[in-house]
Order: C-alpha cells, then structure tokens, then sequence
C-alpha cells in the first residue's frame, strides 16, 4: 500500500491547536505510518515551539511531496495569512477566525482532489468565526457545505466507547420535538456504513438509547421508545443493521464498556452520550464526522483559551484523533 499522506489543520491560531499539535511531534511517532504536514502559519508554530520544547524543528514546505520524516520534525504547509501582530493568543479576533477557516478549506481541497488521504483538524472558535463574518456554528457545518454532503453525523469516540448523538445542542425540554423514526433510521445507516467502512467491522452492532428513564418502561414514563424509537430500529433491521433497543440508558453503557456488547451507541441527546464518554476519556476523546466522502477527525475538546500559552495542554486526543484518521484512510483504501 502506497504511504498514506495526512494533513493537520492548525485551528484557531489563538487557541491551543498549535501547542497540541508541536507537543504530538514531541512525544509521539508520528511518522511511523503516514507523511504528515500541518496547514497553518509559521508565526504561531513558532510561538508553540518556543513554549513547548527546543527539541523541535519547523521544516517549511511548498510541496507535500516533500517532507521530511525525521523525530521531533514538524512538516509546515505555510499558508502566509498572519502577520505576527494579527493575533493574540487567548483572544479571538476576525483574522484569527478567518486563517482557521482558510486552513480548513485548503485541506478539503487536497482531500477532494485525492493529494491526502485525510486530516485531523485542530479546534476553531466559533466566536473568532463569527467575528470574521463566518456565521459556521463548527467544523462539522463547513465540512459538509463544502463537500456537497447532506447526510453526515458526529460520532464521538475512543478506544472505550463510540457514541453517536440523535440530537446535539438543544434544550432538553425539545428532545422529544426533534427525535423523529426517519431521522433516527439515517443516523443508523451512517453509524452501520462508517463501522464496515472506516472501522473494518464485517457485521457491526448498534445498540439505541431510550429516551426516557428505564427506556419508558413499555409506556409508564414516556411513550417516545413505542412511538418513534422503536419503529426506527425495526426499519433499520429491515434494511440489514445490526441494531437493537431501546435500551435503559442507565444500565447500557456499562455493558457495552465492560462486556463489548456492542461497536457503537446512538444515544437520544447531548449528554445521555456524552457524560459516559468523557467520563471514560476525557484526554483522549476523538470527533469523527460521519457521512463525508473523505476523512476527517479531530480532537473531541476546544481552543481551551484560559490555558493557551502556557504548554499545560494535553495532546492525547490530538494523537487519538491522528491514530483514527490513520485507521480510516487504511481502511478506506482497502
């Protein structure tokens, strides 16, 4: 198999993308199984080199057909967009939201046109965004409209647990307003193709959160599980998904964790999924977009401004997030 080529986003210059990503060449191989460079600006990788280690050496390059694969070496795509004073680190500002979102865009451009097999992106600001009249609530909002994908999903993992969300950020009392069966069908496609595809799985198994304590107990607390949740998992074991439920929340993380019942969890809202996930892995937690027709993941934690600067960062899920787009592109090669 030809060598795999993986890019790294910076993110927001002004967060700690940069420090995570020098204190992954640091400390981990990150050469041992792909070539790899970052897309970002030479100034804040320079200021995260100085905080970090003089171990590290900048190599700047023009072509990713070059690159050097030596230890402690990091790989610079400079994009040339900030000048030294355009940014200060732990503030967001438009300049600074506009470089993470033109680092963003030109990996998608070297996916799309096959001259990477993935990246990881490092994390942006959604304020900084904004700011730079970029009105993206994330990464996951660009990455579709610009690769023209309308299905696509988070699914937020390590090597725990994988857990896939039904809704995201939205008040609990409107869960059982946006939980739908036709929605919740389209989510378990995309978990079951992405667990054959990108994970290697022959026959995945999906277990599906109830909404409701005890998963409703056949009616008494909630009827969501008879009316919506149900009909769904029976539509995708129709369609040849592996998936069962609806599942008291309570008692089903334990035994997929525990007793590997199952590849994956679709849970109904934000933190039925994510408390156990970050309980579990909170350094080492890693977001995968679903749906996409290229690779992409990245840490499963933000710009963390109130400790950007100061080398306190912890780069464990950065290297999560590096070993799964790894595992994808291999995979997806296959």
């Amino acid at each position: 198999m030809k060598r795999l080529k993986i890019a790294i986003t910076m993110g927001d210059p002004a967060g700690i993308g940069p420090e995570i990503i020098a204190k992954m060449h640091l400390l981990h191989d990150v050469y041992k199984e792909a070539d790899v460079f970052v897309i970002g600006d030479l100034f804040p990788m320079l200021s995260a080199q100085r905080t970090i280690s003089a171990k590290l050496n900048i190599k700047p390059i023009t072509n990713i057909n070059n690159m050097s694969r030596d230890k402690n070496t990091i790989n610079l795509l400079d994009m040339k967009i900030l000048k030294l004073d355009d940014y200060c680190i732990s503030e967001s500002s438009p300049k600074a939201g506009m470089a993470s979102f033109l680092y963003l865009k030109k990996a998608i451009e070297l996916a799309h046109s096959k001259k990477i097999d993935g990246f990881v992106t490092a994390p942006i600001n959604k304020h900084s965004l904004h700011l730079a009249g970029l009105k993206y609530p994330g990464h996951t909002e660009i990455l579709a409209e610009f690769t023209k994908t309308k299905d696509f999903a988070m699914m937020l993992m390590s090597d725990k647990l994988r857990v896939v969300l039904a809704t995201t950020h939205c008040a609990i009392a409107d869960v059982p307003k946006k939980i739908n069966t036709a929605d919740l069908v389209r989510r378990l496609k995309l978990i079951d193709l992405s667990l054959r595809k990108d994970f290697g799985l022959i026959k995945p198994s999906i277990a599906v959160c109830g909404l409701n304590p005890h998963a409703g107990e056949q009616g008494a607390f909630g009827r969501e599980e008879i009316m919506v949740i149900s009909p769904a998992i029976k539509k995708a074991r129709a369609l040849g998904i592996n998936a069962d439920g609806p599942h008291p929340a309570d008692t089903l993380f334990e035994r997929v964790v525990n007793h590997r019942t199952h590849d994956a969890v679709l849970a109904m809202y934000h933190d039925q999924g994510l408390v156990p996930l970050k309980m579990l892995s909170f350094e080492t937690g890693v977001n995968v977009t679903l749906g996409l027709p290229i690779v992409r993941t990245s840490p499963d934690h933000g710009t963390a401004y109130d400790i950007a600067g100061t080398g306190k960062a912890h780069e464990g899920s950065m290297w999560s997030a590096f070993e799964t787009a790894v595992l994808m592109a291999k995979n997806r090669k296959k």
